[in-house]
C-alpha cells in the first residue's frame, strides 16, 4: 500500500451516515444489495458510476451523524480506494479503520481539485495532484496493519495465527 492512483469525487462538507446509506435500505440482507442506494439522497446517480479504484474527497466533518458500521462497509464496498477529507467524524473514523476503509486527513486538497480528475496517494506521505503535493499526516503502523488485512476481524485473525 505504498502509493495508490484514482479517479475523484467530490462530496461536500457534513456527509452524514444517512446520506451514505439512508436508513430505509439498510433492511436489505447485504452490504451488496444496499450499496447501489450510496449517497442516493444527495446524488442518486453516484454509486451507479464510481468504479474500483476511485478515490472520495471531500470537506471536513465527514461520516457525522450515526455510528452505523453499514455506511464505511458500503464505501468499500463501492469499490472506493480511500476517502481524503478536511475532517472526519470520530466514531466513522474508527468504523472505517476497522472495516479496511482507508481514512485520510488534507485541510486543503478539497479547495483545490475537481471532480474526475486523477490524484496518486504516497501512503503516510503526501498526495499528488495536478503537480502539488498536499501533505498528509502518517498513520500509525497498527491503524494501518488493520487497514492491511481488511478490517479488524482479518487483523485479529492474523496475529493470533489463524489465516
Amino acid at each position: 500500500m505504498e502509493n495508490m492512483t484514482g479517479k475523484v469525487w467530490i462530496l461536500g462538507d457534513d456527509i452524514d451516515t444517512d446520506i451514505i446509506i439512508p436508513t430505509e435500505y439498510l433492511a436489505m440482507k447485504t452490504i451488496d444489495d444496499m450499496k447501489q442506494y450510496a449517497f442516493s439522497p444527495l446524488r442518486p446517480e453516484l454509486a451507479g458510476q464510481i468504479q474500483k479504484g476511485d478515490i472520495i474527497v471531500a470537506g471536513k466533518n465527514f461520516g457525522c451523524g450515526s455510528s452505523r458500521e453499514q455506511a464505511p462497509e458500503i464505501i468499500k464496498a463501492l469499490g472506493i480506494q480511500c476517502v481524503i477529507a478536511k475532517s472526519f467524524a470520530r466514531i466513522f473514523f474508527r468504523n472505517a479503520i476497522n472495516n479496511g476503509l482507508l481514512l485520510i486527513e488534507q485541510p486543503n486538497l478539497y479547495d483545490d481539485i475537481k471532480e474526475g480528475d486523477t490524484i496518486t496517494v504516497h501512503m503516510n506521505k503526501h498526495v499528488d495532484y495536478n503537480s502539488k503535493e498536499y501533505p498528509i499526516a502518517a498513520l500509525p503502523e497498527n491503524l494501518m496493519r488493520i487497514i492491511q488485512a481488511g478490517g479488524l476481524v482479518g487483523a485479529m485473525r492474523k496475529l493470533n495465527g489463524l489465516d
